[in-house]
């Protein structure tokens, strides 16, 4: 069986890909790719903190690839940093890269052109899923996802930090992908069939950054952690 890696955002979209490969069998995901905004340490669009990417990893029972990108980036950079991440890749015996792409043409042509002479396979696990039928089966599977990110432009801002459920499908306008294929909404997976435990999150603060609106997820053991401990502390301090 072929041992690859799977191009991870943290959104639903890969975590289903993650899913659907291991239902087939046919290879066998041994890593998870990752592009880090070096700044603020935090995956590039989605801005979820790299501790989430971590758990969720940890959840998967896979390893993280990771890979840091400056800020700002350009796209010859970029490159340069990812032909770097395939070739340690084809160094380490992976045979190639799935990408949880469904149907931008453009997409795939790009990363199919990245990928030539890498030694890597490209690997479109979910490409061409009807949209609709695909958001309500990771629904139905147990997919639990909240909203990280919105583009301002083409959603309107209250959907950020949303629950990924029938009722977000249900409100979504006319013209709007129900999976945000055209980046109408970024995710980040806390539960589901690819996870062998929840990740606990809570949603904090709503940041403005030009027409995006972004969502910062927090570790909700964190919360919990600190009642315990001021709670343990007050206990401590009477008497």
């Amino acid at each position: 069986m072929k041992r690859i890696l799977l191009s991870w955002s943290s959104g639903k979209d890969s975590a289903w890909s993650l899913h659907v490969l291991r239902q087939r069998g046919e290879y066998e995901v041994v890593g998870l790719l990752t592009t880090f905004n070096e700044e603020a340490d935090r995956v590039a669009m989605h801005a979820v903190r790299r501790e989430l990417v971590e758990r969720q990893a940890a959840a998967a029972g896979l390893s993280l690839w990771s890979v840091p990108l400056p800020w700002p980036c350009s796209n010859e950079k970029y490159e340069s940093l990812m032909s770097g991440a395939c070739a340690k890749a084809v160094g380490e015996g992976i045979a190639g890269i799935a990408f949880g792409d469904l149907f931008l043409e453009d997409v795939r042509e790009y990363r199919v052109k990245q990928m030539k002479g890498t030694g890597l396979e490209p690997i479109f696990p979910v490409w061409g899923l009807p949209t609709r039928t695909l958001a309500q089966e990771m629904i139905v599977s147990g997919v639990r996802a909240k909203l990280t990110c919105v583009d301002t432009e083409k959603l309107d801002r209250s959907f950020v930090g949303r629950e990924f459920d029938q009722a977000l499908l249900a409100d979504l306008p006319e013209g709007v992908d129900p999976c945000g294929e055209r980046g109408e909404f970024h995710s980040f997976v806390y539960a589901g069939p690819m996870l062998g435990a929840e990740v606990a999150v809570s949603v904090g603060e709503i940041v403005v950054r030009d027409q995006f609106v972004f969502a910062d997820l927090r570790a909700a053991w964190i919360r919990a952690e600190m009642a315990k401990c001021l709670t343990q502390g007050t206990r401590g301090n009477t008497g």
